[in-house]
């Protein structure tokens, strides 16, 4: 029984790195097919493939007459599925922590792993919230090993070169995530 359990966490664990490589090569892959690239970072237009990106339609981007902090459509989608992906993760970390069949290694490793999604969590809020401060309507930004996808919303004349530094410099101070590795989409209408 000890077995089957330890074989469900490590199969876990692998599904978990198989999705952050799969999400790594899906950004580096769209930074690299569509858009610009300005300096390191990347400026991509919206339209993506990723699942957990959901399409950007005119009809989903902000509003001017939005409230400020409100989520549109396209980011609270985003926010959403990122945050289930999250509560499912946590689940099956807690449940391996309080589990008394598990490994003392499974539950160092689950431990360490909550340790690492509370930490991008905190990083990601802190992201969106200093990239918000700056003027801009709203943000939702992606951590994985590969690097930091922040989804912008359009300004009305798109962002422009001190929009994406002001954003990189950004990324860069909270994540120290160099700007090579920062995608940056732009949500247009």
């Amino acid at each position: 029984m000890k077995l089957w359990k330890r074989n469900a966490v490590v199969a876990a664990i692998v599904l978990f790195v198989c999705v952050a490589v799969y999400l790594n090569w899906s950004y580096e892959k769209e930074s690299t097919d569509v858009g610009k690239t300005l300096g390191q970072a990347a400026l991509v237009d919206g339209k993506t493939n990723d699942p957990l990106l959901p399409a950007v339609t005119p009809a989903e981007t902000p509003a001017e007459s939005a409230p400020a902090g409100a989520s549109t459509g396209y980011f609270a989608s985003a926010r959403l599925n990122r945050q289930q992906a999250r509560d499912s993760a946590l689940g099956m970390l807690q449940e391996t922590l309080g589990s008394d069949t598990a490994e003392d290694a499974a539950k160092a490793d689950a431990g360490v792993a909550i340790e690492t999604l509370a930490s991008t969590t905190v990083s990601e809020a802190q992201i969106e919230n200093l990239v918000v401060a700056k003027g801009y309507a709203d943000c939702v930004a992606f951590i994985s090993d590969g690097g930091v996808s922040v989804v912008v919303s359009a300004t009305e004349e798109g962002l422009q070169d001190a929009d994406v530094a002001r954003i990189v410099e950004i990324v860069t101070g909270e994540t120290g995530v160099p700007a090579s590795q920062i995608t940056i989409i732009e949500a247009q209408g």
